[in-house]
């Protein structure tokens, strides 16, 4: 364990009850981090694409705007976009396909499969 770790698991250890499920919130943690950092990179760069692509064009007193009929200037933006939306789903939404109990009953599994074999030359 790190040091960062061990210093915030001793100042937090009350709450937790092992060790493991401070594994789990600290990694429940860095996902929603990493998401929001996702966020923020989408925002800022989409936000220099899109506003690098308005060319404006101020002869004769006029302002003119180009770009919202290119598809090129939001192809970015909507790709990211979904691809930002699974991250969300995948961090916020609920587990498809391993859920809570997922684990604990392929554990349980392969020891109920263990002990029939165990038993099977005994």
């Amino acid at each position: 364990m790190g040091r960062f770790r061990e210093q915030m698991y001793d100042e937090h250890a009350h709450k937790f009850s092992t060790e493991e499920s401070y594994e789990i919130a600290f990694k429940k943690v860095k996902r929603i981090k990493g998401f929001y950092s996702h966020l923020r990179i989408f925002i800022i760069v989409n936000a220099i694409i899109l506003i690098s692509n308005f060319s404006r064009n101020f002869a004769w007193n006029h302002i003119e705007v180009r770009g919202f009929e290119n598809w090129q200037s939001y192809s970015t933006l909507f790709y990211w976009g979904i691809a930002l939306l699974i991250h969300a789903f995948t961090v916020f939404g609920p587990d498809v396909f391993f859920n809570r109990d997922w684990e604990q009953k392929k554990i349980q599994k392969y020891m109920d499969k263990d002990a029939q074999n165990k038993n099977k030359w005994e």
